[in-house]
């Protein structure tokens, strides 16, 4: 009997690990100093940040120099791409149709004041993009940026940002990958990864709300994206939000000591919707390759229902049954506006789509009770 609602929903944001919010704590009730203050107060927080950005630079095998804190990826998305663009004079991006908005509206916006073309990589119905494509258009116009994720945040697809990351290298060309949805849940080693950034938000790997950052090469200068101080090595005005930085790297740490091990059990959640989906719902499928333990984000389950009059009303449903998921990309699930990634894979709008995404405090309990309520949601008569 499940007395407690079920949160699905760990794609968009997830809860705070406990271990998380006893290292935050002190920063928010002891250590108020302003890092850029040269007193004792200042210099003890201004101590903290830098340890932060050396766990997090050592975690994924670089240089703290290398590590700059954002309010977050959407903001370090931005960064990258806008201030590449303009510090390198570019005049051409390449990216895909399945992009988060963080990437795919800031490229529009850029191409819309006349700064860049935009070239869309074609996709296959299963979200697979032509990676012979990425390399014909890097042929005829090398002095591009590419900027394509590792892995889909609606239907799980892993990306080769690594051979992406060789193919740009080899044509001179800037490489971005929205790392997000794989941050903590993925090794990245930045020391045999090509990438000219990456980047983190916190609140994906059971840290705070509110804080990311951005991995620049060293060998890849960029201007500022904020100016009005000289916090982040003269590269983002404004004071650092301490706690939230301490939070991360907090966070980032638990994850990649306890990754092998959440994994395996998070990926056995994933398996056991998947196998208990196929065996009471006909005609059920998934969206993406997000099925594929092998090919998709082990988080990440985006399911399709078979066509029905109830499909308009699946969230809803779901909440009344104490279940939280999403019906698309998280970050604009508020919203009436359809699935821009479901439209590029041109699935059936008569189909109902859920994605489930599942992090280490879901239990097996939990997703036989949500596979039980999609069935009644369903309509499903089940025969003893």
């Amino acid at each position: 009997m499940i007395n407690t609602r079920i949160y699905l929903d760990n794609a968009a944001t997830t809860p705070l690990d406990e271990r998380v919010v006893d290292a935050m704590v002190p920063f928010m009730k002891n250590h108020f100093g302003n890092p850029s203050s040269i007193h004792a107060h200042g210099r003890e927080v201004r101590t903290a940040i830098e340890k932060a950005r050396k766990t997090i630079a050592h975690l994924l095998n670089t240089s703290p120099a290398e590590i700059f804190f954002t309010s977050g990826g959407t903001e370090a998305d931005n960064f990258a791409l806008m201030s590449s663009i303009e510090t390198h004079a570019i005049k051409h991006a390449i990216t895909s149709p399945l992009e988060h908005h963080a990437v795919l509206h800031t490229l529009e916006h850029a191409e819309k004041q006349g700064k860049i073309k935009l070239s869309l990589l074609s996709v296959d119905s299963k979200g697979n993009i032509d990676i012979n494509e990425l390399e014909q258009l890097l042929k005829k116009q090398p002095k591009t940026i590419v900027s394509l994720m590792h892995a889909n945040n609606e239907i799980g697809n892993l990306y080769d940002i690594n051979t992406i990351a060789e193919i740009c290298h080899a044509h001179q060309a800037i490489y971005h990958s929205d790392t997000v949805q794989t941050m903590a849940h993925f090794t990245h080693n930045l020391q045999t990864l090509k990438a000219d950034f990456i980047v983190g938000a916190a609140h994906k790997f059971h840290g705070p709300k509110g804080v990311g950052f951005l991995y620049i090469n060293n060998q890849t200068r960029i201007a500022p994206l904020i100016y009005g101080g000289a916090q982040e090595r003269n590269m983002r005005g404004g004071t650092e939000n301490i706690y939230g930085i301490i939070g991360m790297a907090k966070a980032l740490e638990i994850a990649y000591e306890e990754m092998q091990e959440h994994r395996s059990y998070i990926e056995k959640l994933k398996q056991r919707m998947i196998t208990q989906l196929q065996e009471n719902i006909p005609n059920i499928g998934f969206n993406g390759l997000s099925n594929d333990l092998t090919k998709s984000n082990y988080i990440v389950l985006n399911v399709s229902l078979p066509p029905s009059e109830n499909n308009d009303m699946l969230l809803f449903n779901l909440d009344i049954n104490k279940i939280s998921a999403s019906g698309g990309s998280a970050c604009s699930s508020g919203s009436q506006v359809g699935s821009h990634v479901l439209r590029a894979l041109k699935t059936d709008p008569q189909r109902g789509a859920i994605r489930f995404s599942f992090s280490k405090y879901n239990t097996p309990e939990e997703i036989d009770y949500t596979v039980q309520k999609l069935i009644e949601i369903c309509e499903i008569k089940q025969t003893a």
